[in-house]
């Protein structure tokens, strides 16, 4: 190990390093004539449940307008009653209302800090430039943006009429629609992930929401149980499915002596689909539960503890973190640095015959046989090679004709009983299968495809096209793999080039932002981290995960890339090159001014 990794790993020990967890088309001016908390124990150290009010910015009009960004946040049935606070009296029925399930928050980010002018009438301008990130509806889905506005002007002015209760800044005229920046979203609201079964009822499919801080611990399992019933988010119902048709929520969810009660409406038909209800119930209620009780109709059905069920029907089968890279056209193991004991280095699945020519790989696992998928380098380009065995894969055949370039493949995890696999050739995106037959998958949104990472659940999808970054939901079908409409992820970034999924909901991109970097971006675009900045002038060019999931402790994720031939390994903010002396069963060549690096790190998971 070269002494730069020696120094990540003892700082990685000893607990001292972080871990990190625009082509809008038209404007929009808001004129306006005239002139014109507490903190929850279990919702973060130091969070504030409610946003602050119209009079908290007193005469800054920048920070009445961040406030006035923040104050739909909460719970949706008081958000206009919040908003209006900020609107002069007279003109608040400019602003009309909605109900219920027709709430929607437009969530933005600031692209640059408000900027603030004085007109001569003595009113006061602030222009914001923003990106559109999405709809908050109250279920808590954050849906695609379907405002296209790129920039808000509001008009601000000093009201001392008797009229007026509390004099001071009033935003005298106001958009037709809610508004929340991004960081108010990221503030007053707790992501919260629920779970739904696949449409085989084999496995679950995370699904993030967004609950408000401010609601109150004894309400949050209600609010969780809603949201099941009310299905998943329409981008992934080609691929999960709901619960039972005529399914609701009696009352609401009651905690007696550690025993959460949840009683539906609907008939369970057996005991199996029962069983289903309980582990999805046990992984989508807040961790703290204890007890859980199933009623039908008032009838108790079924009681489970909630972390023993968890422990007894594990949400993923993961292992590792395994990594291994390429060096000189054959695969071979990094030994880790987290997670295993010193020294341990993982066993590539296949023989020395078979481990050659590879330019990227992915391994998986089917039961007992492990699945090896090869990108070869040929004279005249690249081609897929599949293989499975038992411990080791002995032969790999040819699958599809040969492409001038390729992805790194992966295999889908939990997507069906059947073997599945997924890579970039040519200008499309691929599935393949342990048979030997190589599909094209149709996406929704044309162009060329250069990226794409399926996520732990195997039944979502990343993927870039033509530099943009892209989300859909996946079913399977022995081995055809089916993809749903695809959803546009909005970043700050430029063109993307890579990118991996780094947790549950969470995605390592890489992309340009006046230079080469790599940032983490939630599913929705919800929220966005620098991983690594000025990465370089050369792009990112292969990116690799080990997504953080319930199964592993948080602030673990672990990320590999490689930028102008020279591979990289480390956490989010303190990277180190991998080098020859870091690769298990290689020793590093003499008498050569310039040996090759190792290339395309992957993990096994």
């Amino acid at each position: 190990m070269n002494r730069a990794l020696r120094v990540l790993l003892a700082a990685l020990l000893a607990g001292l390093l972080p871990v990190a967890g625009c082509g809008i088309p038209s404007e929009t001016d808001v004129q306006v004539d005239g002139p014109g908390p507490s903190v929850e124990a279990d919702s973060g150290a130091g969070r504030a449940e409610e946003p602050p009010d119209r009079r908290s910015a007193g005469t800054d009009p920048e920070t009445f307008v961040h406030n006035y960004l923040a104050a739909a946040a909460g719970e949706t049935d008081l958000a206009y009653q919040r908003v209006k606070q900020f609107i002069v009296p007279a003109n608040r029925d400019q602003l009309q209302e909605k109900q219920g399930s027709e709430v929607a928050i437009n969530v933005v980010r600031l692209l640059e800090p408000p900027t603030a002018t004085t007109n001569d009438d003595g009113t006061i301008r602030v222009a914001v430039r923003v990106q559109q990130i999405g709809v908050l509806r109250s279920t808590g889905v954050l849906s695609p943006a379907t405002a296209t506005e790129s920039r808000y002007v509001f008009r601000l002015g000093r009201v001392s009429d008797v009229d007026v209760d509390e004099p001071g800044l009033f935003l005298l005229d106001a958009p037709k629609v809610l508004l929340l920046s991004d960081v108010a979203l990221r503030d007053y609201y707790q992501p919260h992930t629920i779970y739904f079964w696949n449409t085989q009822q084999s496995a679950l499919v995370p699904d993030q929401r967004y609950l408000p801080v401010v609601v109150a611990r004894e309400r949050r399992a209600t609010e969780v149980v809603k949201w099941l019933v009310a299905g998943p988010a329409e981008w992934l119902t080609v691929a999960a499915a709901r619960l039972p048709d005529g399914t609701e929520l009696i009352g609401t969810v009651p905690e007696t002596g550690g025993r959460l009660e949840i009683n539906l409406s609907t008939k369970f038909d057996d005991q199996a689909r029962l069983d289903r209800l309980a582990t999805q119930l046990a992984w989508s209620l807040p961790p703290s539960s204890g007890e859980l009780e199933i009623k039908i109709r008032n009838q108790s059905k079924k009681v489970v503890n909630v972390k023993d069920h968890r422990a007894g029907n594990a949400i993923y089968q993961v292992t590792g973190p395994d990594r291994f890279c390429i060096y000189d056209g054959s695969v071979y193991p990094l030994p880790s640095t987290l997670g295993m004991e010193p020294g341990a280095v993982p066993t590539v699945p296949m023989t020395s015959e078979v481990n050659r020519d590879v330019a990227s790989a992915g391994f998986g696992t089917s039961g007992p046989r492990a699945l090896v998928a090869l990108v070869r380098a040929t004279p005249d380009g690249q081609q897929l090679f599949v293989g499975t065995g038992a411990p080791l894969v002995e032969k790999v055949t040819a699958v599809g004709p040969v492409f001038r370039a390729m992805s790194r493949p992966v295999w889908l995890k939990s997507a069906g009983q059947q073997p599945v696999g997924l890579v970039v050739a040519g200008p499309g995106l691929y599935s393949f299968g342990a048979g030997g037959r190589m599909t094209q998958v149709d996406l929704t949104v044309s162009g060329r495809v250069t990226a794409a990472s399926a996520s732990l659940d195997g039944h979502r999808l990343a993927f870039v096209v033509d530099g943009a970054l892209y989300l859909a939901a996946l079913a399977v079908d022995g081995e055809t793999v089916i993809a749903g409409p695809a959803r546009r992820v909005p970043s700050r970034l430029g063109r993307v080039t890579a990118v991996d999924w780094s947790q549950e909901n969470s995605l390592i991109v890489a992309g340009s932002a006046g230079r080469s970097v790599i940032n983490e971006i939630s599913v929705d675009g919800g929220t966005e981290t620098s991983v690594k900045d000025a990465v370089g002038e050369t792009p990112v060019s292969h990116l690799a995960a080990y997504p953080t999931n319930p199964l592993l402790p948080a602030g673990t994720g672990r990320v590999m890339y490689e930028t102008n031939g020279v591979a990289w390994a480390g956490l989010p903010g303190v990277f180190a090159p991998i080098q020859i002396e870091d690769v298990a069963g290689v020793t590093a060549p003499t008498g050569l001014d310039a040996p090759n690096n190792p290339t395309a790190p992957f993990y096994r998971y």
